[in-house]
């Protein structure tokens, strides 16, 4: 019981993956002037589906992130790096872990 009240807890204060993968979708497809319907079809999903998914509420699998990261021109990799920098920042943010070496300083103010 101890646990699942940690759980909880830790779950409330650090952000989910689905949250910040979601949220890093958005700001790519607006930096990109893409607009939902347009990105859902060029994914092969719903534009519904692509919305739960940018607001944090669908767990995608790696099939339909891949997906929506090509129809926003990008890889993966590219989407899965920005959500791990976004993480770690927010992990810095509430003191649950230190900056890495290559995110403290200058360099981490331009990241």
């Amino acid at each position: 019981m101890g646990d699942v009240r940690q759980l909880r807890q830790r779950s409330t204060v650090e952000p989910l993956w689905r949250e910040v993968l979601g949220t890093q979708l958005r700001a790519i497809r607006l930096r990109r002037r893409g607009t939902i319907t347009t990105t859902a079809q060029r994914a092969g999903i719903s534009a519904q589906y692509l919305s739960e998914v940018e607001r944090g509420r669908k767990d995608p699998s790696s099939e339909i992130v891949a997906a929506i990261a090509g129809a926003l021109d990008c890889t993966l990799a590219e989407v899965t790096d920005l959500t791990v920098r976004e993480l770690r920042r927010e992990s810095v943010r509430l003191g649950l872990a230190s900056a890495p070496a290559n995110m403290r300083g200058p360099v981490a103010l331009a990241a």
